[in-house]
């Protein structure tokens, strides 16, 4: 495999990777578990529910992560994608790490609605709770028959 084989983003992380050590990988993985009984320990303390911004700006267009210019990042960095998907994803990383459930909800205003959207994340293995507090939501501000503007 070359780098003519895969996207520069991900052949720059092979790289950078490949000259990590087997103990550096290993105190990575355990950081990670770190965090999550971290975590664990916020919903222990009696907090069943976290709303979030699902996304911190409006949806990127088709080809945004690659190319988009103007914003500080140069684009022959390799990990300029995953620069620009770092500013709009900023809410979701850390519980992609952690395993909690979420659910992203349509909270919009017709003008606004791919822009206006709340995450609502639970503890682990309670996604009944997300699955009822969407339920709530959706009765309260029915979503199913609306549809972004084109």
């Amino acid at each position: 495999m070359t780098a003519d084989d895969v996207e520069p983003v991900n052949w720059a992380q092979s790289e950078y990777a490949a000259h990590l050590s087997a103990s550096q990988y290993a105190m990575a993985l355990a950081a990670v578990g770190q965090y999550r009984r971290h975590v664990q320990g916020w919903w222990a303390d009696g907090w069943d529910l976290l709303l979030t911004p699902t996304v911190a700006a409006p949806p990127l267009p088709i080809g945004g992560l690659y190319g988009e210019q103007g914003d500080g990042v140069e684009p022959a960095n390799p990990m300029a994608p995953s620069i620009r998907a770092g500013r709009f994803v900023a809410f979701t990383p850390q519980f992609n790490a952690s395993g909690q459930p979420a659910i992203s909800l349509p909270f919009a205003l017709e003008r606004r609605w791919a822009a206006d959207r709340r995450a609502a994340r639970g503890a682990y293995g309670r996604e009944d709770v997300l699955i009822r507090v969407a339920s709530q939501i959706e009765a309260a501000a029915p979503w199913a028959d609306r549809r972004p503007p084109a």
